[in-house]
């Protein structure tokens, strides 16, 4: 465009200049021959790009130091939806389910199977609400600062929370009963508790609440500790408005793992005696996640924060 704007104006003021000299100069030619060509040439300096050529200078990329900041808090966000939503991990607090699970241990709940419409199982390990005052009087502790941002993270259980942990006895349907110091029979099967029932044990205890024969009502559990001497579970709270049995609703999820401390470390899986013939067997949509939930919240971070560095360094270069 710069070389046809000066011919242009070149052709024009030929006609005007006729019997100038052909030195003299006109304001008008060159005030277009700058702003063209020469213009062009006196902007474009070695190294320099030209007018057509010019484009944004690409700014440097933010260091792994300052998006980390970033990373963080995305970590932080899932970690809380995934506790809120699939796994929250839970501190033992007693030795009712001993040697399953001891006091101190961490285990990692899946939440996420119920919100499908799965229900808990015969044999799993489940923690629950606590139904009907089962904890009345005992002491609730009094977390400090870091004990309440871990546990509002997932780290840890808040301090607020009366929650319980058993096995999942009878569900809905059943009729579970104890004579004498055993065996625990469900729907008249007499189930073989010696790999999980506390040593020295019995499967029924010989006293007034031991002995019993209860039909499990719909939308409702049965549920014991496995350290039986030792736990105060349906057995002991038959005189509440539940009659021991515990609402599915109140169920949080099922315990799968043991993620702490690392040399307990371990799954929790349904014990083989509740597979017998005549007893119903784990549904298939209770596949446990045995991811903790800061892994799972970093996992997600990770990809995201990549794809927004890559997306900046494309929008810098257009």
């Amino acid at each position: 465009m710069g070389d046809v704007a000066v011919g242009a104006r070149s052709g024009h003021d030929g006609e005007e200049n006729r019997g100038r000299p052909a030195d003299a100069a006109d304001p008008a030619t060159d005030d277009a021959v700058t702003s063209g060509s020469d213009a062009a040439d006196e902007r474009t300096q070695p190294g320099e790009d030209g007018p057509g050529d010019s484009a944004p200078k690409k700014k440097a990329q933010r260091s792994f130091w300052k998006e980390l900041p970033i990373l963080i808090g995305i970590a932080l966000v899932l970690a809380l939806l995934i506790k809120t939503f699939l796994v929250q991990a839970f501190s033992i607090p007693s030795d009712s389910m001993q040697d399953t699970l001891q006091q101190g241990d961490r285990v990692l709940v899946d939440k996420l199977t119920p919100w499908f419409g799965s229900e808990p199982e015969r044999g799993e390990v489940v923690v629950f609400h606590d139904p009907s005052k089962w904890l009345y009087g005992e002491p609730t502790a009094d977390p400090n600062i870091v004990q309440t941002f871990l546990s509002w993270i997932g780290l840890m259980p808040s301090a607020e929370e009366k929650d319980l942990i058993k096995r999942v006895i009878g569900v809905g349907g059943d009729t579970v009963e104890c004579k004498g110091t055993g065996p625990l029979k469900v729907n008249g099967k007499a189930l073989n508790e010696a790999s999980y029932v506390y040593p020295g044990n019995t499967p029924c205890t010989d006293d007034e609440m031991g002995q019993f024969k209860v039909k499990v009502p719909k939308g409702f559990l049965w549920v014991m500790g496995d350290h039986r001497q030792n736990s105060r579970d349906s057995r002991y709270n038959q005189d509440d408005k539940y009659h021991g049995m515990v609402p599915v609703d109140e169920v949080v999820g099922r315990a799968i793992v043991k993620a702490w401390p690392i040399n307990r470390w371990g799954t929790l899986p349904v014990p083989d005696t509740f597979d017998q013939d005549g007893l119903n067997t784990q549904s298939a949509a209770s596949t446990a996640l045995t991811v903790a939930p800061q892994g799972l919240a970093l996992a997600g971070a990770v990809p995201l924060v990549l794809w927004r560095r890559r997306r900046t360094a494309s929008a810098e270069t257009r």
